[in-house]
């Protein structure tokens, strides 16, 4: 049964060998013999370097193709092709425009077929414009008209640089690149830095308590490091010391991690949701802590009632000024879009469309027409109606709407009351002043749609307080007086606040004040010291205090000291 000889069994390694010449006779024979076998395609479009899709395709004269930011450092570390191993100058390089459809896809820009791993595709030398073969064949080479098809520019047949031959893949082969069989690197120093480093593989954040050993171990790796570069420096003393300062940042970072943290004033009532994400999705990082959102400064102040301060605005019309106020308080959203746009100058020249004797004046659509507007957001935004605002009197200003929710530019100002409009228009204002202004308006002639006969034309929006700004403004000083406060506090108070445990005030130069008419249990004492010394006490017949202070003073019993037990070990 063996090779020549009479066993009845074979051995591993005859079993193994690759000249046996049976069916089933060990893993030799499963060894493929053809020339090619080994045969790894790279996809189109992939970089040869970085065997990466491109972001910015250059190719060489055989049409090799590479991303600019992978071949750069690559040339500029070695200077040759990593595909043959020739020398190569990045002057060499060819830069490839390709088309894209709305799907992201590659596509021949005449004929608008997406390429794909089996399309013929070609470039153009002197452009860079990537067309597909049959393209190319059928409208230049056949046609004999040279010319790039997109740009007009002539070119010939040596321009022409095959990218991709269904029928030829030998320089798609990624057996036959040269820097792979040599097993080079592509990386650079920062990325090989970056990959040797095991400390940028993890999620610290995950850890917990343990990420205080990683940093330990990242700041005494960085210590010898710049020991490395200087040997003057003392090893001992740098690697304690840098121990040390890791931990303490380790620790600060626990602590703060599992104390409770200061709240930043724009925390929202609801989390990132990072945590919960992270539980359900294997593909986000975990997230093991519930973080409270945090609103942008236009999101913390468009809350109801967190900004009081009201802000005021004129109209300023071709029949006089109107002087409005507006409801910060209630209506935020309202008087932010109210003043953002006219800031913005969105009402400027803009026409008041609608004027109703003894109801309303309608206007802030630029289109005039009534149906145009957009808020400063470009969209509709809720009504706001949490507030006590009605439309109870003559002068009310709010928003125009076409049913709940709806509010955009258009506003309008009531000529009487109107209780009807509640709880249906966002009341953000009212006249305060120009109600002259407003009868003129009120009384302008219009014809049978209600609209001014003579425009009525706003020529400008003035704001003249922005109750957002004040407010930022008043917490910003705030916040400088509180970070004042601290910081006098840290370094031991001001000059007049400095005192003593008993009460005593604390000069500059460090002495202390002693004041002899001071208050506290003190002045007792000096009035009793006072007593005794002869002096009088003035007081009238029958004083209490008057007959105490002629008493002469019994000297007080002392006790005698028990004898007995260990004593108070003086003689030890």
């Amino acid at each position: 049964m063996g090779k020549g000889t009479d066993k009845l069994y074979i051995t591993h390694s005859e079993w193994a060998s690759e000249d046996a010449y049976s069916a089933s006779a060990g893993s030799g024979v499963a060894k493929s013999k053809v020339a090619g076998s080994s045969f790894k395609r790279l996809p189109f479009n992939f970089c040869a370097v970085s065997l990466q899709p491109f972001a910015h395709p250059v190719c060489t004269a055989d049409g090799t193709i590479f991303d600019l930011t992978n071949i750069l450092p690559w040339l500029k570390k070695h200077g040759t092709n990593p595909v043959t191993g020739l020398p190569m100058k990045s002057s060499e390089l060819i830069k490839l425009n390709f088309a894209k459809n709305d799907e992201g896809e590659m596509v021949d820009p005449v004929t608008f077929k997406v390429f794909t791993d089996n399309t013929h595709i070609v470039a153009l030398r002197n452009t860079g414009n990537v067309f597909a073969w049959d393209t190319v064949e059928r409208l230049n080479v056949k046609a004999k008209m040279w010319k790039d098809l997109l740009s007009d520019e002539e070119f010939g047949r040596k321009d022409i640089i095959t990218l991709q031959d269904p029928q030829h893949l030998e320089g798609r082969d990624l057996s036959s690149f040269k820097y792979l069989q040599d097993g080079a690197s592509t990386l650079t120093e920062e990325q090989e830095r970056e990959r040797n480093d095991p400390g940028r593989n993890v999620n610290k954040e995950a850890l917990g308590s343990s990420a205080k050993i990683l940093k330990a171990k990242e700041a005494v790796a960085k210590a010898r490091e710049q020991r490395a570069k200087d040997p003057n420096q003392n090893p001992a003393a740098s690697g304690s010391k840098a121990i040390q300062v890791a931990t303490n940042g380790a620790q600060r970072q626990s602590t703060s991690g599992h104390s409770g943290r200061a709240i930043p004033y724009n925390a929202a009532q609801h989390t990132t949701g990072k945590a919960a994400a992270s539980f359900t999705s294997t593909g986000l990082t975990p997230h093991t802590s519930g973080e409270r959102a945090l609103l942008t400064d236009e999101e913390y102040m468009l809350r109801p009632k967190r900004v009081k301060i009201k802000g005021y605005a004129r109209f300023q019309t071709n029949l006089g000024d109107l002087n409005v106020e507006l409801q910060t308080e209630y209506a935020p959203k309202a008087v932010w879009n109210f003043v953002q746009l006219s800031k913005k100058g969105y009402y400027k020249d803009v026409a008041f469309h609608r004027n109703i004797r003894n109801f309303m004046l309608q206007g802030g659509d630029p289109t005039g027409t009534g149906k145009g507007g957009t808020s400063i957001w470009g969209k509709n935004f809720n009504d706001e109606f949490d507030g006590p605002l009605t439309h109870d009197s003559r002068g009310m200003l709010s928003m125009a709407n076409k049913g709940k929710n709806t509010n955009s530019s258009q506003f309008f100002i009531t000529y009487r009351p109107a209780k009807h409009l509640d709880r249906k228009h966002t009341i953000f204002g009212r006249v305060v002043g120009g109600l002259e202004t407003l009868s003129r308006l009120e009384n302008a002639p219009t014809d049978s749609s209600d609209r001014p006969v003579d425009e009525i034309r706003i020529i400008d929006v003035v704001v003249f307080v922005d109750p957002f700004e004040e407010f930022q403004r008043q917490k910003r000083d705030k916040d400088e007086e509180e970070k004042e406060r601290l910081e006098v506090m840290r370094q031991g108070g001001r000059e007049d606040e400095r005192t003593t445990w008993t009460g005593k005030r604390v000069r500059g130069d460090g002495t202390v004040v002693n004041d002899a008419g001071g208050g506290g249990v003190g002045k007792y004492l000096k009035a009793a010291a006072a007593n005794e010394g002869g002096h009088a006490v003035s007081a009238e017949p029958g004083d209490v205090m008057g007959q105490w202070g002629n008493e002469v003073s019994k000297e007080p019993i002392t006790k005698k000291a028990k004898v007995g037990g260990f004593g108070n070990f003086d003689s030890w």
